[in-house]
């Protein structure tokens, strides 16, 4: 039986493991195995809402373990850190527990197919003191790190009666995740008072959101951006447009033009890349953001028996943009991908892939959806905001669970979420 190994548990990994193991798997005709360094998926989409606490792993996460007892494929808890492409294996590094006992020793796993789904990191540009003081948000492990340091922040801030005393809390990258998670950090300053930190409120927290460009939100139309940042500042959120940090200080950022922004936490969230392993392999043609080139039909340029799909993608279009890091994008690829693996299993021709990009939507915690819509209906994107924004992006969050657990278990994963939203807490306090 021939071997089809996915390194990387995202949105499209995810997605693909479960087609696959639906379709190839279930027939016997492959065997179906799935590689990520966490235990846990949490759609990447969400990761500034654990960072800020409003939802928990445990209730909106996907246990690894248990969804592949379920859709009868393998999992692999480790790192990978070595391709051969000769003798079709990878290497995983040993895995060690926190107090740094081995729990799983190194291993090389043989495939016949290989499929790149890693996803992307934080790109610091090499800024200094960025890696030293800055919070990062490309994972759950960090997302949960500020979690806790924003929780201690917080907590000592609510002893302090001063009510001039405030929370600086600055964050570089005024795109989607940057703006978002200034929203949802505003909103768990006011949640925080009917959670034992009666001295906490909105009025006590003071965000700065750090733009390099001309405007936050700079991949989306001007008009997306303009009402954003109208919903940002009416919270009294600060928007620094044109700003370049320079470096990073234990007191705050330091601006281009020598001024420091201070800040009691700071997030880094200007901008990602693939991780710099790919790169170090020695094995693939890279771009400048050091995505894997891959053929139109997602096969790496350099071997034919390696997919690459989502961030860590280098697949450039027709007008010579390169496709975006988004989680749409990774779905897509995923799809194709997952049709090119069943077609050659069938002796089918495989299909290219076109990059389709059906719009984006900015929530803004409780308080604000805007985005835009596209698709054959409309030869230009089309302006929404409000209840109907907010229900389009619920939409795209449901559509991931269907395609992760099927429309049955999707349906039950999401009432059950329904069912916590309404008799849990609203904000997660450890």
């Amino acid at each position: 039986m021939q071997k089809i190994v996915i390194v990387g548990g995202g949105a499209g990994g995810l997605e693909l493991v479960s087609r696959l193991s639906k379709t190839l798997g279930k027939k016997g005709m492959a065997e179906i195995t799935l590689v990520d360094r966490q235990t846990t998926h949490v759609w990447k989409p969400l990761l500034h809402e654990v960072a800020a606490g409003v939802i928990d792993k445990n209730s909106d996460g996907v246990d690894y373990q248990i969804h592949a007892a379920r859709f009868k494929y393998k999992f692999q808890l480790g790192s990978m850190s070595h391709i051969d492409p000769i003798n079709k294996s990878i290497k995983l590094d040993s895995v060690f527990d926190s107090e740094g006992e081995l729990l799983i020793p190194e291993r090389h796993i043989k495939y016949d197919y290989l499929v790149l789904a890693i996803g992307s990191v934080s790109n610091d540009f090499n800024t200094p003191g960025i890696s030293e003081y800055a919070y990062f948000l490309d994972s759950l492990a960090q997302a949960e790190r500020f979690h806790k340091a924003l929780l201690n922040q917080l907590l000592k801030l609510n002893q302090v009666d001063d009510t001039q005393k405030t929370l600086n809390v600055a964050i570089v990258g005024g795109g989607a995740t940057g703006t978002e998670l200034a929203a949802q950090l505003h909103h768990i300053a006011n949640l925080a008072r009917s959670y034992g930190m009666p001295n906490m409120s909105a009025e006590r927290l003071s965000i700065s959101i750090i733009e390099a460009g001309e405007r936050i939100l700079p991949a989306l139309p001007e008009r997306i951006a303009n009402s954003a940042r109208g919903a940002l500042r009416k919270l009294g959120i600060q928007v620094l447009e044109s700003t370049r940090v320079s470096k990073a200080e234990k007191s705050g950022f330091v601006t281009s033009d020598d001024k420091l922004i201070e800040a009691d936490l700071m997030v880094w969230a200007a901008g990602v890349k693939a991780p710099d392993f790919l790169q170090q392999l020695n094995l693939f043609e890279t771009n400048r953001a050091q995505q894997v080139l891959v053929t139109p039909e997602l096969k790496s340029t350099v071997d034919g028996d390696i997919y690459v799909l989502g961030d860590c993608c280098g697949f450039k279009q027709e007008d010579g943009t390169w496709v975006p890091p988004r989680a749409q994008s990774a779905h897509q690829m995923a799809s194709l991908v997952a049709t090119n693996l069943i077609n050659t299993f069938n002796d089918k021709p495989l299909k290219t892939y076109t990059y389709k990009d059906y719009g984006s939507l900015v929530h803004l915690s409780k308080y604000s959806t805007v985005g835009s819509l596209m698709g054959s209906l409309s030869n230009s994107s089309m302006f929404i905001e409000g209840k109907l924004a907010r229900l389009v992006y619920i939409t795209l969050y449901n559509m991931h669970q269907f395609a992760v657990h099927g429309w049955f278990k999707g349906i039950l994963v999401l009432l059950s979420r329904k069912v916590s939203n309404l008799v849990g807490t609203k904000l997660k306090l450890h």
